[in-house]
C-alpha cells in the first residue's frame, strides 16, 4: 500500500465522518403553537423520567476493528416496571455489547438484555434497580388521527439524551415495512430516538419510537410501534419469556394494490406451504386464497398477522379459503412459530469493556515490533493485520498518521531511504529533506506543505533488520490556522513512534492481536462473518469464499416447492453424490440433525477422491421462509479435526437469516435438481463438419474458440470427458500415425503408461481404437480414442473417464453418447 497525498481523498473523508455532523429535526411548528407553551412542558416533566439513553459497544461491520473506542452505539429506552425493566427496541440492542443505562436524572447503570422479539422490534432490558419512575400507557381506542405527540428520546448523539420534538400523529393502522401496524407521526425522530416514548399531552406512552422504518433524509415521517403491539409483547416476554406466535406454515402474496397501499378487496394467496405443518395437514394448498382467519377478512399480510396476534399455539382457529372457485372451512390448530430464539443475552456486562481500549496509554505491533503513544482521541482504521499497514486519525478530524512495514530482506543505504519517502511527496512542496543520524533510531525524513490552505505533511523511514518502517504525518488544512502549539504536539506523537514493543507492558495495546473480521450481507436475506484472511473466489457467483490454506466456504440458495421436506432434499443430493463416484472413492458420513440461525437443519459430511489426494465436505442444509440455504464447507483431509471445527463453528455460529434484509425482487429460484431427469439428453448439431451427437443434459459443453461449427468441441462431466475432433485436411493414415508415435513415446518413457490399438469397424468405416490406461499423480484413468474417416473428414473422437467416477451410470452415459453419433453425407 502507498500513501500518496493525491491519495488522501478517501483518508480526509474517513476524517470528516468521525467529526461531529449536525441534522435539522424539522419538528411541527403548528403543533408546537396549538399545545400553548406551558402544556408541553408539564407533559415532558410527567413523561421524562420513564426515558433512559442506552449506550454500548456496536456490532463489528465489515473489515471493523474494536479498536475505533468512539465507535459508540446510542439509542432510548422505556422504565415499564419500577424494578428496573426497560422496553427498547431489538435493533437498538441487538448486538450491542457492554451496555450502559442512563437515567434522566444521570445515573448509570449497566444494562443486560433479557428478551428480544426482532419480528415486532421490541427487546427487554433489564438493570439493578429499584422505585423507577414506570411509563403510563395510554388506552389503544384512544390514540386518534390528529392528536398532539410529543417524541422524547437520544437523536443523533449521546450529548442530546432525552431531546423533545412536537408533532401530531398523522396516520394510524400504518403497513410500512412492518409485520404489524404502526403509528405515524410528524415528530421528529432521527438516529438514536429508537426505543424512545412517543407521549400524548396526558403524558401516557402511545407508542416505541422506531428508526427501523423511517426511511433516512425523509422529513416529518417517523413511525412508532403502537402501544397495543408494545402490550402484547411485554406480556409474551413476560408470562412466556419470548412471543408465543401461533405457526399456520403459509407464505403469502399480496395483491399489487396491497403492495403499493392502495385499498383492495382481493385475498391473500397461497404462495407456499410448508411440509408437515398444521395447514398441510388440514389441506391447504399451493395457489390457494385465504378469506377470513376467524371472522377477521385478509386482505393484506398487516390483517394477516394482527388477526393471528389474537390466538395462542395450541388453539384452534377457522380458516375460510377458496379453492378452484369453491370456498372451504378448515379448522385448524396452531403450531407453534420457532423461528426466533427465546431470550438472548447482551453480548457482555463488563463495565470494564465499554472502552475496549481502557488503560491503553501506548499501541504498536508486536510481530513487526514497533510502538508509539495511543491518546484519548486516536482511532485506528485500515485493514493491519493483512497489509501490514494502519491509519490513524484523530477524533476530531485535524490530523492523521500513516504508518506501513515493508519486508525488504536488507536494509537500505541512506539515500535508498530518502528516495523511498521522497515517493511519498511527489505532489508536495518539499521544505525539509535529510537524514537524521542524532536520533536514538536514525531515520530518513521529509516535510512540507501539500496545499494553499496550509496543509503539513511529514514521512519519515525507519529500518531494522531488514525491514523498512513508513511513518507519515498529516495535519489537515483549516480555515483558521492551527497553532504552533498544536502542531508541535503532533510531531511530539510521531516523535514517540520507537523500534520496539514491550509485551510486558500493560499500557500497550498490541494491534497483531485485533483480528479484523468481514461481516458479509447477501441479497438473500442472509448475513455472515468470514474469519480473517477469507475474500471472495474471483470465478465465484458472489458466494464462494477461501483463504489460503485451501479451505473453501459456498452457498448456494434455492426455492422450496410447496410441500419439498428437509430430510427428502437432503436424500436427493446424498443419492446424486452416490451416483457421481465409485464407492470405494467416496465416503459418506450419517445424517445429522442440527440447528442454524434458529432454524432445524441438517448435516452430511462427505469425502472423495480422484485417486490422489482426499477432499472433505460438510454440508448444511435448511428450509426457511421458503428458500433452501446450502451451505457447503471444503477442506484437506489432512487437517486436524480440532482446527476444522473451530473455523466451521465460528462461521455457523454468526449465520442469521432475517426475511427483512431479502432484496425485494428475489423471487422463485428453481433447484434444478428437482426438476432433472438423469436420462435427459440434448441434440448437438455441427453442419460444417456434418455430425450431430446426443448427450446428457448436465454434461458441461464447451466450444472451442467460441465458434458453433469448431472442429473441436469438448463435454465433461466430474472425472470425465466426451471429446470431439473434426479434421477435413488430414487423412486416416497421417493423424493416426501421428497419434501412434506420440502413444510409443509416452509408453517409452514411463513403464505404468500402457496402451493397445484394435481394429474397429466404426459407423460402417474401418477404423483404429486406441486405449489407454494411465495413472497421472495418482490419479488413474482410461482413454478410449476412436479413429475414422467420413465423407472425406477424419473423426477423433476421445471417451476419458477416471477410475473414480467409473460408475455404471457414467460409463453408460459415454457409451450411449458414442453410439448417438450420425453423420451426413
Amino acid at each position: 500500500m502507498r500513501l500518496s497525498f493525491k491519495s488522501l481523498k478517501w483518508l480526509t473523508a474517513l476524517a470528516l465522518m468521525l467529526s461531529v455532523f449536525v441534522m435539522p429535526f424539522g419538528n411541527s411548528a403548528f403543533a408546537a403553537v396549538a399545545t400553548g407553551d406551558d402544556i408541553v412542558p408539564k407533559v415532558v416533566e410527567q413523561a421524562s423520567p420513564s426515558v433512559v439513553a442506552i449506550i454500548g459497544r456496536p456490532a463489528e461491520g465489515e473489515r471493523s476493528s474494536s479498536s475505533n473506542r468512539f465507535n459508540l452505539a446510542h439509542g432510548t429506552g422505556v422504565i415499564v416496571r419500577a424494578d428496573g425493566l426497560i422496553m427498547t427496541n431489538a435493533h437498538v440492542v441487538k448486538d450491542m455489547g457492554s451496555m450502559i443505562v442512563v437515567t434522566s436524572t444521570g445515573k448509570t447503570y449497566n444494562g443486560k438484555m433479557t428478551h428480544i422479539d426482532e419480528e415486532s422490534d421490541l427487546a427487554l432490558v433489564k438493570i439493578d434497580a429499584s422505585g423507577l419512575p414506570a411509563a403510563t400507557f395510554a388506552a389503544p381506542s384512544d390514540i386518534r388521527a390528529g392528536e398532539t405527540v410529543v417524541a422524547i428520546g437520544t437523536p443523533i448523539s449521546f450529548a442530546l439524551r432525552n431531546s423533545v420534538t412536537v408533532g401530531i400523529v398523522s396516520g394510524i393502522e400504518r403497513a410500512v415495512q412492518s409485520k404489524y401496524k404502526l403509528i405515524q407521526t410528524d415528530a421528529a425522530i432521527n438516529p438514536g430516538n429508537s426505543g424512545g416514548a412517543l407521549v400524548n399531552l396526558k403524558g401516557q406512552v402511545v407508542g416505541i419510537n422506531s428508526m427501523k422504518f423511517v426511511e433516512y433524509g425523509v422529513d416529518n415521517l417517523g413511525f412508532a410501534i403502537p402501544v397495543e403491539t408494545v402490550q402484547y409483547v411485554l406480556k409474551h416476554f413476560l408470562e412466556y419469556g419470548k412471543v408465543m406466535r401461533p405457526y399456520l406454515g403459509l407464505e403469502l402474496e399480496e395483491s399489487w394494490e396491497a403492495v403499493v397501499g392502495l385499498p383492495t378487496e382481493e385475498s391473500l394467496k397461497v404462495a407456499y406451504v410448508d411440509s408437515d405443518s398444521p395447514a398441510a395437514k388440514a389441506g391447504v394448498k399451493q395457489d390457494d386464497v385465504l378469506v377470513k382467519l376467524g371472522s377477521v377478512p385478509l386482505n393484506t399480510l398487516v390483517d394477516y398477522n394482527e388477526a393471528l396476534k389474537t390466538y395462542l399455539p395450541g388453539q384452534s382457529v377457522q380458516l375460510t379459503v377458496k379453492s378452484e372457485d369453491k370456498e372451504k372451512t378448515f379448522t385448524i390448530v396452531l403450531g407453534e412459530d420457532k423461528s426466533a430464539p427465546a431470550s438472548q443475552k447482551s453480548k457482555d456486562d463488563s463495565d470494564d469493556l465499554f472502552d475496549t481500549d481502557k488503560g491503553k496509554t501506548k499501541i504498536g505491533d508486536s510481530k513487526n515490533g514497533w510502538s508509539m503513544k495511543y491518546p484519548p482521541g486516536l482511532v485506528s482504521n485500515a485493514g493491519y493485520n493483512e497489509e501490514n499497514s494502519v491509519t490513524f486519525v484523530d477524533a476530531k478530524g485535524e490530523f492523521l498518521i500513516f504508518i506501513e512495514v515493508e519486508d525488504n530482506g536488507e536494509d537500505l543505504s541512506q539515500a535508498a531511504l530518502l528516495r523511498r519517502i521522497s515517493e511519498e511527496a511527489s505532489d508536495a512542496t518539499v521544505l525539509e529533506k535529510r537524514f537524521v543520524e542524532s536520533a536514538k533510531a536514525p531515520y530518513a525524513k521529509i516535510s512540507g506543505k501539500v496545499s494553499d490552505k496550509g496543509g503539513y505533511f511529514q514521512s519519515r523511514a525507519y529500518q531494522k533488520e531488514g525491514k523498512a518502517y513508513l511513518v507519515s504525518l498529516y495535519i489537515y488544512p483549516s480555515e483558521n490556522s492551527i497553532s504552533s502549539t498544536k502542531v508541535n504536539s503532533f510531531i511530539d506523537l510521531l516523535d514517540s513512534f520507537t523500534l520496539s514493543f514491550d509485551s510486558k507492558d500493560a499500557s500497550l495495546k498490541d494491534l497483531t492481536k485485533s483480528k479484523a473480521s468481514q461481516t458479509i450481507t447477501t441479497e438473500y436475506g442472509l448475513t455472515m462473518e468470514l474469519p480473517e484472511g477469507w475474500d471472495k473466489d474471483v470465478y465465484g457467483d458472489g458466494l464462494s469464499f477461501s483463504d489460503d490454506d485451501k479451505r473453501s466456504f459456498n452457498v448456494s440458495v434455492t426455492s422450496a416447492s410447496s410441500g419439498d421436506r428437509l430430510n427428502d432434499w437432503v436424500e436427493r443430493d446424498v443419492e446424486k453424490f452416490k451416483t457421481a463416484f465409485v464407492e470405494s472413492y467416496r465416503e459418506i458420513g450419517e445424517k445429522k440433525e442440527t440447528t442454524i440461525a434458529g432454524v432445524p437443519a441438517m448435516e452430511v459430511r462427505y469425502g472423495w477422491t480422484m485417486g490422489k489426494d482426499w477432499e472433505n465436505m460438510r454440508v448444511l442444509y435448511l428450509i426457511k421462509d421458503k428458500y433452501k440455504y446450502q451451505f457447503a464447507f471444503n477442506y484437506p483431509k489432512q487437517e486436524k479435526a480440532a482446527d476444522t471445527e473451530a473455523w466451521i463453528t465460528s462461521i455457523v455460529s454468526a449465520l442469521q437469516i432475517d426475511k427483512d434484509l431479502m432484496n425485494e425482487a428475489l423471487g422463485f429460484i428453481q433447484d434444478e435438481d428437482e426438476i432433472t431427469d438423469p436420462d435427459a439428453t440434448r441434440l448437438y448439431k455441427n453442419k460444417t463438419y456434418k455430425y450431430s451427437v446426443r448427450l446428457p443434459e448436465e454434461w458441461q459443453t464447451y466450444r472451442f474458440n467460441f465458434k458453433e461449427d469448431s472442429p473441436m468441441a469438448s463435454y465433461s462431466f466430474i472425472g470425465g470427458s466426451f471429446d470431439i475432433i473434426a479434421d477435413d485436411d488430414s487423412t486416416l493414415e497421417e493423424v493416426l500415425k501421428d497419434e501412434e508415435e506420440s502413444h510409443k513415446k509416452s509408453s517409452e518413457a514411463d513403464a505404468d503408461y500402457k496402451y493397445t490399438v484394435s481394429d474397429e469397424t466404426l459407423f460402417g468405416e474401418e477404423g483404429k481404437l486406441i486405449t489407454v490406461k494411465y495413472s497421472a499423480n495418482k490419479v488413474s484413468y482410461e482413454n478410449k480414442e476412436y479413429y475414422f474417416a467420413k465423407n472425406g473428414i477424419t473423426y477423433s473422437i476421445t471417451l476419458r473417464i477416471n477410475d473414480a467416477v467409473k460408475t455404471e451410470l457414467n460409463v453408460e452415459r459415454l457409451k450411449r453418447a458414442f453410439e448417438s453419433l450420425s453423420f451426413t453425407e
